[in-house]
């Protein structure tokens, strides 16, 4: 799809190995302080899942979904979580880093003194975004398994479904950032944010929302990670999912496309 929207913004001949560069940059700019950062990250959503999903659920009982199957609370509220830090990982990489590194420490000046194009540093960022959203993934998924609220298998299955809401988290805040002036506007950011881990079926069936307030909900991008890695991790049955991974798709290629396009203007200008 990329490659069909943006036929005239970059030339893909040596574009991954390009791209793979802008991400071993920020592996050699590590430093050993950052892995206290990934720890926090990840302890954040199974604090929820403890305190929530365990504590409160065991006031609430087992859930019915659309459906008709039955589930613990616990397993209700895990797969949120999990696609709740899938977007945290991604979102804290491609909105605070990346903005620093393009606004502040001018650090994109000089990768386009090269052959970079615009399009694979921010192709190379979300993917460095992503190793931070796929340990999130994976350790949580473990998490999972062990508490007996997913099956091994279908945890692999779960697994590139958290990735890809990674990608399309990492894009969409990479878009937003191009647009932020300072780091008050962030704020904003964090807001929206915060509106939807509560408000995306997180702790509650969407059905349980007024009618006109699901539809808002349902078309949330958080909304949608969610009911997909719900599906998968419970077996729901049907073909919902291909809606959901087809609306992630869609916004993991309009943010690269719009990310690109405005790093050209901002840093060719």
């Amino acid at each position: 799809m990329v490659g069909l929207v943006l036929p005239r913004l970059v030339s893909f001949e040596g574009a991954p190995r390009r791209s793979a560069s802008v991400a071993e940059r920020n592996l050699a700019a590590l430093k050993s302080a950052y892995w206290l950062v990934l720890i926090s990250g990840f302890l954040e959503p199974v604090l929820y899942l403890f305190s929530i999903g365990i504590g409160v659920g065991a006031l609430i009982g087992d859930l019915t979904l659309p459906g008709g199957q039955v589930v613990s609370y616990a397993a209700f509220v895990a797969p949120a979580m999990l696609a709740s830090s899938a977007m945290t990982g991604a979102l804290a990489e491609t909105t605070f880093n990346f903005f620093g590194k393009m606004k502040y420490m001018k650090l994109y000046d000089g990768v386009i003194a090269t052959p970079v194009q615009p399009f694979e540093i921010a192709l190379g960022e979300l993917g460095w975004a992503m190793i931070r959203g796929t340990l999130y993934s994976a350790a949580f998924l473990v998490v999972m398994v062990s508490m007996d609220l997913t099956s091994a298998g279908r945890a692999v299955t779960a697994f590139p479904a958290a990735v890809l809401v990674g990608f399309a988290f990492g894009a969409l805040g990479m878009a937003f950032s191009t647009f932020m002036r300072s780091w008050q506007d962030f704020d904003l950011m964090g807001s929206a944010q915060f509106t939807l881990f509560l408000f995306s079926g997180t702790f509650v069936p969407a059905e349980a929302y007024p009618a006109v307030l699901r539809w808002v909900v349902e078309v949330t991008p958080l909304y949608r990670s969610v009911h997909l890695i719900r599906n998968i991790s419970v077996g729901s049955s049907g073909w919902s999912w291909l809606l959901d991974v087809g609306y992630l798709l869609a916004l993991t290629g309009v943010g690269l496309f719009v990310a690109s396009r405005r790093m050209a203007g901002l840093l060719y200008k």
